[in-house]
């Protein structure tokens, strides 16, 4: 028994030990499992090109998310949509009609572009040889073994020899073809995107896809019932930010295109690269600063930037951080770099020890705390990531204080999310009771696709006569921006966010005024039915009809009491008048 025993142990670590050999250098170790089982790739024997060309079929297929999505035939691209997703909308300019050659496309650009020139000239791709060359205590040496992975790639994909070595990454490269010599300007240029970067970054690429694979939200509940998932798969993502851009109903029913292009400016990483790693120089030591992420990453409803800066986290990055070698692998920053404070790169690429371009594998409120989400936390699923978070928390904290911090998060959201809860019941049953301002003669319906409906996130960026109404979007602020800074200021240890200045406070205040105008409206409307009763007719309360400026004094607070005393006396006159 004994001896079956340890024969079954042996063979099973002779196998263990067989497949990781077969990742000993190689870059799919680092990649999700998830992925792999989503395309029907086999991760121990597919080569660079099959796991690229399964990667790139799903990338550009607009039934699992490219392009302009459900919603195309509500909007127009403008000029500009086509820097926001290039390989629909890109059209090359049309002078000067030419064929360029590799060196002419970079001697032309120093006078017509030199910005684009001189960064490129500082990038890694300019200088691969410099990167070859580096001594074994460079920082930066980790890098050859990123050369030869591309490389690698590349010979798997044709477009290197068996032997040849990869002399440079010029414009050609990117912009018409690998290893293209001559392009015709108008013709054959192109804007780069994703899949573009990915032939040679494939690791990266298939990292940041597999997103679409590792966030699959449960469809059970605690108790094993069945849900409705509370976000579709693989959203919100990176790799999927573009369609949950262009098929959102508002983004499509928006009139004024160049504002919605500016909600697009963040949500195009799935289409491109360069909104993190900066054009032409894509820097690695730019990526990993929280300011390449603060780009996006603040404002009105996802403040992460100024909430990080204001923790003890940035504190200590904003006095500490010109000290820091951020030309080191993320996987060294706390350790040999001396690094004494996380940045969101640390924190957000790392999964289980391991660092890559996922980024979702350890959430679980999301975007925005949601009732479904807080009544689901004991589920394995969102247990697993809280234990996951403990792991990377455990790099600079003890597990007690993180499990600790993590439940003060959670539970400080859900305060947030009770109010916000009660507000919402009050905003619908305003509008089920038709007694919001000029519910009835004065609201417009938004534009198509968009559909109307109480405190809605369009409310934010439509507005037409009385459709948003002041208390509408009083709860829209609350439940879209003030409880999202609560929640984001909790999440990042930034206490004068979550409690005074955002998040809290505000959303107190806002919590106050729908309350209030509830009230107010309310109690105009059982005025108006006394008058209409006291006039015996209630065509006669015509008078009281909630868009005249009566109703708009009420609704604003301005002596709202002294406005409906003068309503009830000229009622009760026209009553004594009619007795005669």
């Amino acid at each position: 028994m004994s001896d079956s025993i340890i024969g079954r142990l042996l063979r099973a670590t002779a196998t263990v030990a067989s497949v990781s050999l077969l990742f000993v250098g190689s870059a799919n170790a680092e990649i999700p499992n998830e992925l792999y089982e989503a395309l029907g790739v086999d991760k121990y024997e597919a080569s660079p090109k099959e796991l690229y060309e399964a990667v790139t079929e799903r990338y550009y297929d607009p039934a699992q998310g490219h392009g302009e999505g459900k919603y195309a035939e509500y909007w127009e691209p403008i000029p500009f949509s086509q820097y926001m997703d290039p390989y629909t909308y890109y059209k090359p300019p049309s002078s000067p009609a030419k064929v360029a050659t590799r060196e002419e496309c970079v001697e032309c650009h120093e006078d017509e572009t030199r910005g684009w020139v001189h960064a490129w000239k500082k990038s890694v791709h300019a200088n691969l040889d410099e990167i070859r060359n580096l001594p074994k205590d460079d920082s930066r040496y980790y890098k050859k073994r990123l050369i030869k992975e591309v490389e690698d790639n590349l010979r798997s994909l044709g477009k290197l020899g068996e032997d040849e070595e990869l002399k440079e990454v010029a414009c050609i490269d990117c912009h018409v073809g690998i290893g293209a010599e001559k392009g015709h300007h108008k013709e054959d240029l192109r804007i780069p995107d994703a899949a573009t970067c990915g032939a040679c970054h494939l690791k990266e690429f298939a990292e940041r896809e597999s997103e679409r694979d590792t966030l699959t939200w449960p469809t059970t509940d605690v108790k094993g019932n069945k849900i409705d998932p509370v976000w579709p798969p693989g959203r919100p993502s990176h790799a999927l930010d573009y369609q949950a851009n262009v098929e959102l109903a508002t983004w499509a029913a928006m009139e004024d295109r160049e504002v919605a292009e500016g909600c697009t400016m963040c949500h195009i990483n799935q289409n491109r690269c360069d909104t993190c790693h900066t054009r032409h120089q894509f820097s690695t030591v730019e990526a990993r600063k929280p300011d390449a992420c603060g780009y996006c990453h603040n404002g009105a409803d996802h403040n992460e930037y100024e909430n990080y800066l204001f923790s003890k986290h940035g504190a200590i990055y904003l006095m500490l951080g010109d000290e820091w070698d951020w030309e080191m692998p993320l996987r060294d920053a706390i350790g040999r770099n001396g690094q004494t404070a996380p940045t969101c790169a640390f924190c957000h690429f790392e999964y289980k020890g391991r660092f890559g371009h996922n980024v979702v594998r350890k959430v679980r409120w999301a975007f925005n705390p949601q009732e479904k989400i807080a009544n689901n936390l004991e589920h394995e699923w969102y247990e697993d990531r809280k234990d996951a978070w403990v792991e990377t928390c455990n790099n600079c904290h003890s597990p007690t204080f993180a499990e600790a911090y993590l439940e003060f998060i959670d539970n400080g959201i859900i305060s947030g999310l009770k109010k916000q809860i009660e507000a919402k019941h009050i905003i619908e049953g305003l509008y089920e009771d038709g007694l919001l301002p000029g519910q009835k003669t004065n609201r417009p319906a938004p534009p198509k696709p968009e559909h109307d409906a109480p405190g809605e996130f369009f409310q934010l960026f439509i507005a037409k006569d009385n459709n948003p109404t002041a208390v509408e979007l009083q709860y829209a602020k609350m439940w879209e921006q003030d409880l999202l800074k609560h929640y984001k200021a909790l999440a990042h240890a930034n206490p004068g966010f979550w409690t005074y200045t955002e998040g809290w406070g505000p959303l107190l205040e806002r919590y106050t005024n729908i309350q209030d105008a509830n009230t107010q409206l309310r109690e105009f409307a059982k005025l108006k039915t006394k008058v209409a009763m006291m006039e015996g007719d209630i065509k006669a309360a015509g008078i009281l009809d909630l868009d005249n400026q009566v109703e708009r004094a009420v609704v604003g607070g301005l002596g709202g009491g002294m406005v409906l005393a003068g309503v009830g006396l000229v009622a009760w006159r026209r009553k004594q008048q009619s007795e005669g």
